[in-house]
C-alpha cells in the first residue's frame, strides 16, 4: 500500500519538479550543447523493479565514446570527463533528466539505484532481491557511499533499506541526500575494475559504463 501511494505521490512531484526547474533544464542543456557538443543527454538500459529493463536519461558527462576508450571505467589519466562534466557529477546536476524516468514510473524517488543489465545478470539470488522494489533516484547506499564502495556492499546496504522501507526511512534519506549533494563528497572518478566491480569477473568486451 505504501509503495503503490508513494509512486502516485513520486509521479506528481516530479511532474511539478519539471515544469519549476525547466529554466534549470534549460540552462543545462545549452551548457552541455556548448561546451560538449551532442549528444546532450545520456541514455542507457538499466534494470528496474522486477528485472524490467528500460531506458535512463541524465545529461552527459563524458566524452564522446567514452565506453570504448575507457574500457568499461573511468581512470584518471584518460580524461573522458571534462570539467563541465566532473561539476555536474558533483553536484548531481546531470540526474535531473531522471524525473522523465520517475513520471513514467520507471524508478522512484527513493529506491536502490537501478544497475546494469551485465551487473544484475551476475546477482545472486539474494542479491537479486534488490529488484523486489521500485529502483530509484536516490537511495540509502547512495547517501551512504555514493560511488566509493564497491558493489557487493552498496547491494548490502540496498537490502537493509528494503527491510526497513517505510516513509520514515525515505524522509530521513531525502534528507541526507541533500546533505551529501551539497557537501559534494563521495564522488570518485578514478576507480578501477578491481576497486568497483567485484560481483564476479570483470567483463572487458562489452561493458558500459554507468554514468
Amino acid at each position: 500500500m505504501y509503495l503503490t501511494l508513494r509512486g502516485v505521490i513520486d509521479r506528481v512531484i516530479a511532474a511539478v519538479a519539471l515544469v519549476v526547474l525547466s529554466p534549470v533544464l534549460v540552462a543545462l542543456t545549452i551548457a552541455v550543447l556548448v561546451r560538449m557538443g551532442r549528444p546532450v543527454l545520456f541514455r542507457q538500459k538499466r534494470v528496474g523493479q522486477g528485472g524490467r529493463e528500460f531506458f535512463i536519461y541524465k545529461f552527459r558527462t563524458m566524452v564522446q565514446d567514452a565506453e570504448q576508450r575507457g574500457g568499461g571505467y573511468m581512470p584518471a589519466e584518460m580524461n573522458l570527463i571534462p570539467p563541465l562534466g566532473a561539476f555536474l557529477r558533483k553536484t548531481s546536476l546531470d540526474e535531473l533528466p531522471q524525473l522523465l524516468n520517475i513520471l513514467k514510473g520507471d524508478i522512484s524517488i527513493v529506491g536502490p539505484r537501478p544497475a546494469l543489465p551485465s551487473q544484475y545478470a551476475r546477482y545472486t539470488s539474494r542479491q537479486a532481491g534488490r529488484v523486489s522494489v521500485p529502483q530509484g533516484l536516490t537511495g540509502l547506499a547512495q547517501v551512504l557511499h555514493r560511488n566509493e564502495a564497491p558493489w557487493s556492499v552498496r547491494i548490502e546496504t540496498d537490502l537493509r533499506y528494503i527491510d526497513r522501507i517505510g516513509p520514515g526511512t525515505d524522509f530521513r534519506i531525502l534528507c541526507a541526500t541533500a546533505v551529501r549533494v551539497l557537501r559534494g563528497t563521495g564522488v570518485r572518478t578514478d576507480q578501477t575494475a578491481g576497486e568497483v566491480d567485484d560481483l564476479g569477473p570483470a567483463r572487458t568486451n562489452g561493458e558500459q559504463v554507468a554514468e
